[in-house]
């Protein structure tokens, strides 16, 4: 059932013309209060953004280090081959393309047993006989973690005769970067509780300081906005901060990690260091300000 106050409410609101200087002066007016707020804290301010800092360090070290390892499991999943050895009577170039409709198949290379009967005679001083090399095909496959499943597929292929690949490496592999990726999520899930949590604490101090401030405040009619929105900023802007100084050691793990990509000779991803940074800038200010509106909630009525 709707309430006919708020409808006529919203009806004169309509009608009002917008001041965009008072807009403007409420907006600086919010600013102002935040900054304040901020400088009531003192040198709580250094503690809180110090730990935030090691916090969003912590993060963005092992989330940096988890593209890094997507790209060696990339790269050497790349590397790593399924080869095909087929029967005596089979059509390779016919197997080729059952192969290539496979989903997760990448590319298909013949290699003809009279390529590599002649190169391993050349390798090899093997007196003259027929060969008994077969035809192989060499298989590379999108993802390490899709190696198994086109290997399946393609045994069940009636020209296979047999078939090998790097099973051990392919597993270890696997299970390198599902270890880093956990790790990972598991750094963002402590780091989503420990920044709420001191960002909470901070603002409940500020919260009990202005405590007959707000209250007189809210007897006056203010907007439960113009209340709320001063100690939400002051959450985001310890996070943006904590993000801001966080770059000066991410900066030396980028280093590291950029050494280790040019010594395996394995190129970085695209755009690493820009997403890095985006998400330790956007998780910090979005978890601050969270911090802030969970404590408003909890400790305000508004």
């Amino acid at each position: 059932m709707s309430n006919p106050k708020a409808e006529i409410k919203k009806k004169v609101k309509k009608h009002i013309p917008k001041d965009w200087l008072c807009e403007l002066r409420i907006m600086y007016r919010l600013g102002m209060e935040s900054v304040n707020d901020i400088k009531r804290t003192g040198l709580g301010n250094i503690v809180i953004i110090t730990t935030l800092v090691a916090i969003l360090t912590i993060f963005g070290a092992f989330f940096r280090t988890a593209l890094s390892m997507s790209s060696f499991a990339h790269e050497l999943g790349s590397i790593l081959e399924i080869s095909v050895y087929l029967k005596d009577n089979a059509d390779a170039a016919q197997v080729k393309q059952n192969i290539k409709d496979f989903e997760h198949v990448e590319t298909v290379t013949v290699v003809p047993k009279a390529n590599s009967w002649a190169d391993l005679r050349r390798e090899l001083d093997l007196p003259d006989m027929t060969n008994p090399l077969p035809d192989t095909l060499h298989v590379k496959v999108d993802n390490t973690e899709n190696l198994e499943t086109v290997f399946a597929s393609i045994k069940k292929l009636p020209a296979v005769e047999d078939m090998s690949y790097a099973q051990d490496v392919a597993k270890k592999i696997n299970a390198m970067n599902h270890i880093v990726n956990t790790i990972t999520v598991l750094v963002l899930i402590i780091m989503c509780i420990l920044t709420i949590t001191i960002i909470n604490n901070t603002i409940q101090l500020v919260i009990q300081s202005r405590k007959d401030e707000i209250e007189i405040m809210r007897l006056m009619g203010v907007s439960n906005w113009y209340i709320r929105l001063p100690l939400i900023l002051q959450g985001a802007f310890y996070g943006f901060c904590g993000a801001l100084f966080a770059l000066v050691p991410l900066e030396l793990v980028e280093s590291g990690l950029g050494h280790m990509h040019q010594f395996f000779m394995v190129p970085v991803p695209a755009f690493t260091q820009q997403i890095v940074v985006f998400t330790m800038f956007l998780i910090g200010t979005l978890f601050g300000a969270t911090g802030s509106f969970l404590c408003i909630k909890k400790h305000l009525q508004v």
